[in-house]
């Protein structure tokens, strides 16, 4: 019999916020696999967990991932936790989760804390869902891509450092108008916790005042408006000026492609109109 390895959601910032069940579960299993054991630390001495842990971080992932691996198929019950929040969750664990599924290893979830979903259900944007998008890339012509991506029908939730936030604000300004709400999250459950929501115009004059500028950020960007479905193709307009120079084979099967409608019934109105 194979262990089970257990995602654990942790405390975001507030240590009050663990579950019953994930303080259970961290003190039972056989060994946690932890972003930075020096951060993990805190939470077990916390609660009187002597679990032992290792390090499973960004740099080592896959390396480590198969020696944990092996442990579980020896019959070990694994925890992964993140720093902060749901592992692999912009938070590395999705390899290792990954590699249990593969090796037939059953997996279970302790669900908890998240900052993306604390920041969406404080952001008040009536929607049945979200986008969550991370941390957008750093710089260069990835950047713009994903920031093109964010004009989205829904809201955008978004990570982002002390020292890009404003730089992100300024960019997210400049692609979506200063009429465009967004709620920013400074700080989740922490001592500082600030939540604005705010027009993206009066982003930046928020962001200036002393200490705003420290902490880590979730940014909730409210939907923009839903794009109308680009009409379809008239298939017989699409036949008619195909005819003026193809056969009505190949007629019927380029405009197959065209307006995405079978090859067979644009070959019969090829002839037809052929006739």
């Amino acid at each position: 019999m194979t262990g089970t390895l257990y995602v654990v959601a942790t405390p975001i910032g507030n240590l009050g916020d663990a579950g019953a069940r994930a303080i259970e579960t961290l003190k039972a299993v056989d060994l946690i696999a932890c972003e930075d054991t020096r951060t993990t630390r805190t939470l077990l001495a916390r609660f009187g967990i002597e679990t032992r842990s290792v390090a499973l971080h960004q740099h080592n992932e896959h390396a480590a991932a198969a020696k944990l691996i092996a442990l579980l198929g020896e019959g070990k019950n694994l925890a992964l936790v993140s720093d902060a929040g749901t592992p692999a969750l912009s938070d590395p664990g999705a390899a290792l989760v990954a590699a249990a599924h593969r090796a037939g290893v059953r997996v279970s979830p302790i669900p908890g804390p998240s900052a993306a979903v604390a920041a969406f259900s404080a952001a008040g944007f009536p929607a049945s869902g979200f986008v969550f998008a991370g941390f957008l890339p750093a710089s260069g012509a990835a950047r713009k891509k994903a920031l093109a991506a964010l004009d989205s029908p829904w809201p955008v939730v978004l990570y982002e450092a002390p020292h890009r936030i404003a730089q992100t604000l300024a960019d997210l300004l400049e692609k979506m108008g200063p009429q465009r709400e967004i709620a920013i999250a400074r700080e989740l459950t922490k001592k500082f916790e600030e939540i604005a929501r705010l027009p993206l115009g009066d982003a930046r004059a928020w962001l200036q005042a002393p200490h705003r500028q420290q902490g880590e950020f979730v940014l909730v960007l409210a939907p923009g408006e839903a794009k109308p479905a680009a009409a379809a193709p008239d298939a017989d307009q699409v036949l008619g000026v195909l005819l003026e120079a193809l056969s009505p084979s190949e007629a019927a099967k380029l405009a197959a492609r065209i307006t995405g409608l079978p090859k067979n019934l644009l070959y019969r109105k090829a002839l037809e109109r052929s006739r």
